[in-house]
């Protein structure tokens, strides 16, 4: 397939999460949106925020921050999208204090008479633009268009919102062809040393801003958005790290939940060991399944062997190879091990893309590293003129925040014979990423988090049975800790990551009539 062609294959992906290197987690801060010491107080300067009116006017091109390319194409029928910004404080213990700017976009309701409000989306990461996520996604989303107005954003330290950037695009080309599985003392020695580096430029650039990055301070802004929108309630579409965001504001926000959904679902309960090694074997689950196809395709199928044992060999041999000898990948830059790695996981983030990841895997083997590369490029937010998006500095801004946890490269190290076991092909990428937060310079908050949510209406969850990323366990935790009553569970027996956009009629009618009409499924309901 073209290189192009592959990019825009892989774009989804890429905006619903980020690098395999941190399952993103968070926390709340406990309870709901009473009063304590820790939580914003009433004051004139949060009243003044809550009775903002929003300025709409029409969207321009995304910004560098958000990957860049033209303003978005009009709706179907013609409808423009429009733009504007949310003011917010930059510390929600000090509302009257200093603000920022939230980057907002919006398709309105085609049937305005049978409006029901505005429908939240965020697409995950974190990380994650909404500003360019929601257009692209938006004819997947045309039939909630029917009643509802659909409402994106840029959370905090993304893409047009005060956006955190760690390094330059020819210091990002060097750090993502290092090598993050280090043979070697001197390896890791170079690897601890570019950490450093990143998490100071990190710094340098974000400054004051960095501490308040996190989950809890994104899911008070969307109770700020509700309120400047006009709703009584949060109509929300959470996916993947979405999912988190939504269940901390279900926690923190319960009786201020509408209709709710979460897709692709971020297991509450795991921290980030766990969430590593629970990404580690859904990568693994989906990689099975990628050589399971392609043995029962026979010849059709071009990668060497005739078992799943056999192409995953072929697949480690490969890897292996390219630790030793990069090889030829787009103009100067060659393909790393930790390159291809990154591609192959990107192509398991749906089954559409597995015809990318066989051909990728053959042109590797015969030493054209450009596809692996472009996938790989393409979750880490470069664009084809060599600039990138800030996914990935936001993904580790937020993540880095959230987390209290701080693994050591040495503590990586003696975990990694549980990840190998886990995942012959990801276990070393995964283990190793347990230290991307050692060297941050800001401390984190909490070790999961907490997203019950007593009194909440509510919340569909639906999990896939083969999402790498986001393992189907984690739907299952997520109902159990929204309480009983909140969570409904709704499983999709397929590949990918997420279910709505799959393909699979069963899901779509399910969540549409939840969210169009108030129609509940049946906890446990199962779509094949």
């Amino acid at each position: 397939m073209p290189i192009s062609a592959a990019r825009r294959a892989a774009r989804r992906a890429a905006l619903l999460t980020a690098t395999t290197a941190l399952l993103a987690a968070g926390c709340s801060d406990g309870g709901d949106d009473t009063a304590d010491a820790t939580k914003p107080s009433a004051s004139a300067g949060l009243s003044a925020l809550t009775s903002q009116k929003l300025s709409w006017a029409p969207c321009p091109a995304p910004s560098a921050a958000e990957g860049g390319g033209p303003a978005p194409s009009p709706l179907p029928g013609g409808a423009a999208w429009e733009c504007s910004f949310l003011q917010a404080p930059l510390d929600w213990a000090v509302p009257e204090g200093e603000t920022i700017e939230l980057a907002l976009i919006r398709a309105r309701a085609r049937d305005q008479d049978r409006r029901i409000g505005s429908l939240v989306f965020n697409f995950g990461g974190p990380g994650g633009s909404g500003i360019t996520g929601l257009p692209a996604f938006a004819n997947e989303y045309e039939s909630l268009r029917g009643r509802y107005d659909l409402v994106s954003f840029d959370p905090r330290g993304v893409g047009r919102s005060d956006p955190v950037e760690c390094l330059t695009d020819k210091e990002l080309d060097a750090y993502y062809a290092l090598d993050f599985t280090p043979d070697d003392e001197a390896e890791e020695r170079t690897l601890s040393d570019a950490q450093k580096r990143y998490a100071a430029g990190c710094e340098r650039d974000a400054g004051p801003s960095l501490p308040h990055v996190g989950t809890e301070n994104a899911a008070r802004d969307m109770d700020l958005m509700r309120q400047v929108l006009g709703d009584d309630k949060l109509h929300y579409f959470g996916i993947s790290y979405g999912t988190e965001l939504g269940g901390v504001y279900a926690h923190l926000f319960p009786k201020n939940v509408g209709r709710a959904v979460f897709d692709a679902v971020v297991d509450p309960d795991a921290g980030v060991e766990e969430g590593a090694l629970g990404q580690a074997k859904g990568f693994q689950l989906a990689l099975d399944n990628f050589a399971q196809d392609c043995v029962d395709r026979g010849e059709e199928c071009t990668l060497p062997g005739t078992s799943v044992a056999e192409i995953e060999s072929f697949i480690t041999d490969l890897l292996a190879s390219l630790d030793k000898q990069p090889i030829p990948g787009i103009g100067e830059r060659r393909l790393t091990q930790t390159q291809a790695t990154n591609g192959i996981a990107q192509a398991l983030y749906s089954k559409e893309y597995w015809t990318y990841l066989e051909q990728g895997l053959n042109d590797a083997e015969g030493g054209d590293g450009a596809l692996l590369l472009s996938l790989s490029d393409s979750m880490n937010g470069r664009g084809q003129n060599g600039s990138y998006s800030n996914i990935q500095a936001a993904n580790a801004a937020i993540n880095c925040v959230d987390f209290k946890q701080r693994y050591t490269l040495g503590q990586a190290k003696e975990r990694l014979g549980t990840f190998r076991e886990a995942s012959p092909v990801f276990g070393d990428f995964m283990g190793w990423a347990l230290a991307s937060c050692s060297q941050w310079p800001v401390p984190g908050t909490w070790e999961h988090p907490d997203v019950s949510a007593p009194g909440s209406a509510p919340i569909l969850v639906v999990g896939n049975t083969g999402d790498p990323a986001t393992p189907y366990e984690g739907a299952r935790a997520m109902v159990k800790a929204l309480g009983d009553g909140v969570g409904v569970e709704l499983t999709y027996e397929g590949e990918g990551h997420g279910a709505y956009n799959s393909g699979n009629g069963c899901v779509k009618k399910a969540v549409d009539a939840y969210l169009l009409d108030g129609k509940v499924p049946v906890s446990g309901t199962v779509c094949k």
